[in-house]
């Protein structure tokens, strides 16, 4: 019984840790897409939690059939996180400030009328599920390394641990949605280039620490 609390205990403080890329990940995209309904935030939410529910569990396997691949390739995991952040934030940057040019200029190739409203636009875009993957993969991407820590589990365990930290990752990321789009609307046609900038910045915040092992 004890095992059983601590594997719990444990897991939910893992969840807790490898969700935080995660949640600023959704609190930028709740400022992307203000108008984001309960259902979809339901839906995003379970997308990185799917990834962090699958990257432990992969790490595993790779520990204990492939760990010379696994140790030659976890290096390159900082590297990978900023580059799939960057890129992300970059996009949405660029398309804030296509947004904000056409709120200034009064021409948008969007807008056939030249009359767009930049909240309404704001509030009509949503992230694709393409790269609502890539965030996916860029977040949890750091997660392969917790099977080193939990090598020592069986099977079982590692699906159980892997399944707390899903659940705990989709709970703060519903949380940093709501957050998200309670404060997006509040920044209207700013609202994608500070997401871009949060993802831009998450980026670099995964790649140093990783580089410094910090």
């Amino acid at each position: 019984m004890n095992g059983i609390i601590i594997l719990i205990f444990n897991s939910i403080l893992l969840g807790f840790g490898l969700a935080m890329d995660a949640f600023s990940v959704s609190l930028a995209n709740g400022f992307a897409e203000p108008s984001m309904k309960k259902g979809r935030m339901v839906y995003i939410s379970g997308i990185y939690a799917a990834f962090q529910f699958a990257m432990p569990v992969i790490g595993w396997f790779l520990v204990h059939f492939a760990v010379t691949f696994f140790s030659g390739f976890q290096k390159f995991i900082p590297f990978i996180a900023l580059i799939l952040l960057a890129f992300i934030g970059g996009k949405m940057v660029i398309e804030g400030l296509k947004s904000r040019k056409c709120q200034n200029n009064g021409v948008c190739e969007n807008c056939p009328n030249n009359d767009c409203d930049i909240r309404e636009e704001v509030g009509k875009s949503e992230i694709s599920t393409k790269l609502l993957m890539i965030q996916g993969i860029a977040t949890s991407i750091d997660a392969l390394s917790v099977g080193f820590t939990i090598e020592g589990y069986s099977i079982l365990m590692v699906f159980v641990s892997a399944l707390i930290i899903g659940v705990v990752t989709h709970i703060i990321c519903f949380a940093g949605l709501l957050l998200g789009t309670r404060f997006g609307t509040r920044l209207a046609g700013n609202a994608k280039i500070v997401g871009g900038i949060i993802l831009i910045a998450i980026g670099i915040e995964i790649c140093v620490k990783g580089v410094l092992g910090l």
